[in-house]
């Protein structure tokens, strides 16, 4: 259920009127921020579309045609260098408020562009790398220091670092897999990987906030299962990692608040009872596990996010979720609920939606992979990262 009511909020919450300049953009969120499309909604829409074909939810015909028109939209859109503003109009793919240019954002994006154009191939594909190609990775990278900014706003200039391990690994690959822009492996190898554990558990590479998105989000197209870099790391073992404290964690709490415990888990930058939070997270975090925020919110995604992680205790997460009707909306589960607060959110958020549809497609038949993975620009970045087979 929570799968096809995923891929109905891509399928339906898009600009589908071609009289616009905006055909293709798909709204950040529903039913709020009417008429704002995230550049991330449209890269994990992308990916969404061919995954409603392999699932019988939409024809190949229908999606093909979606696609293509999406990818018109993109090739006609403002950006720098390549890269694309976060937010932007519905109706005329323009910047919208103040957006910045997002690294992050452009990267999901892009592994939904190239996830497209090995699916359908022909014209598509053709779009799809000349889209690709025209992102010049190296420049939104300080050279000074090795790593990737953030942010880009016209007029600002650059702001932010890719300093510390995140949901950024798709970024280092993407970079290091172009043919016209490439980067070396040296801003992969210059990011701080702090080793950090929450009671007994095992170390494992943590992010600044302990979000669980930040474990789940590269993981979404790549496969990293058998995969090992030349520091040894292998990051699907990592998130397993990550994802068994989360649930550890969920449980320890489980006497301090209403929501947390077994069958709740997953915390994450979501929307919360006083808005949208994005320092909700999990120890460790930061340097001396301070740095996360918990009031006991907790997003369905989460969980789901990390089914291919954690399946038993992922789907056991899903069974209770679907016990609360609060909880289910016109397109699934909506954003978050905390019931010390006896709330529940109004809203889904787009990337919610993705990673959950993504990574459940991922689980039952590795459907991303098989069409992502063989491609040669995800295969020439591993290999320039040198995050290499370990079978």
């Amino acid at each position: 259920m929570e799968m096809e009511a995923c891929f109905d909020f891509f399928w339906e919450q898009t600009n589908t009127d071609p009289e616009t300049k905006g055909y293709g953009m798909i709204r950040d969120r529903y039913p709020g921020s009417q008429g704002i499309a995230s550049i991330a909604s449209v890269g994990f829409g992308l990916t969404a579309y061919l995954v409603g074909v392999e699932k019988g939810y939409v024809s190949y015909e229908e999606a093909y045609d979606r696609v293509d028109q999406t990818l018109d939209t993109l090739l006609e859109m403002d950006r720098e260098e390549g890269f694309y503003y976060h937010w932007v109009n519905m109706d005329d793919a323009e910047r919208a408020w103040s957006s910045e240019i997002s690294s992050i954002d452009t990267a999901i994006l892009m592994m939904g562009v190239l996830s497209v154009g090995e699916y359908f191939g022909g014209d598509i594909q053709s779009k799809a790398e000349t889209l690709y190609e025209g992102v010049n990775w190296p420049w939104f990278i300080d050279d000074s220091k090795d790593m990737f900014y953030m942010a880009y706003r016209p007029g600002e200039g650059f702001s932010g670092y890719w300093d510390f391990y995140a949901e950024q690994l798709m970024l280092y690959i993407l970079a290091a897999g172009s043919d016209t822009y490439p980067t070396d492996e040296t801003p992969y190898y210059t990011f701080i990987r702090h080793y950090g554990r929450f009671q007994d558990g095992e170390k494992f590479i943590h992010s600044w906030f302990g979000s669980i998105f930040t474990y789940q989000y590269s993981h979404a197209w790549i496969d990293f299962r058998d995969y090992i870099d030349q520091k040894g790391v292998n990051w699907f073992d990592n998130s397993v990692d990550a994802s068994l404290t989360h649930y550890n964690y969920a449980v320890f709490m489980d006497s301090k608040f209403e929501t947390l415990g077994q069958y709740a888990w997953g915390l994450t930058a979501c929307e919360g009872p006083d808005g949208y939070n994005g320092l909700y997270g999990a120890p460790p975090s930061g340097y001396d596990n301070n740095a996360h925020v918990v009031d006991d919110t907790i997003p369905p995604a989460g969980a789901i996010g990390s089914i291919i992680f954690l399946p038993d205790q992922a789907m056991d997460a899903m069974m209770n979720y679907y016990s609360y009707e609060e909880l289910w909306g016109d397109y699934g589960f909506v954003e978050a609920y905390n019931l010390s607060e006896d709330w529940f959110a109004n809203d889904v958020i787009g990337i919610s939606k993705g990673i959950t549809l993504l990574m459940s497609a991922n689980y039952e038949d590795n459907t991303v992979y098989k069409i992502i993975m063989p491609n040669e620009h995800i295969q020439k970045g591993l290999e320039r990262l040198q995050i290499t087979t370990n079978n």
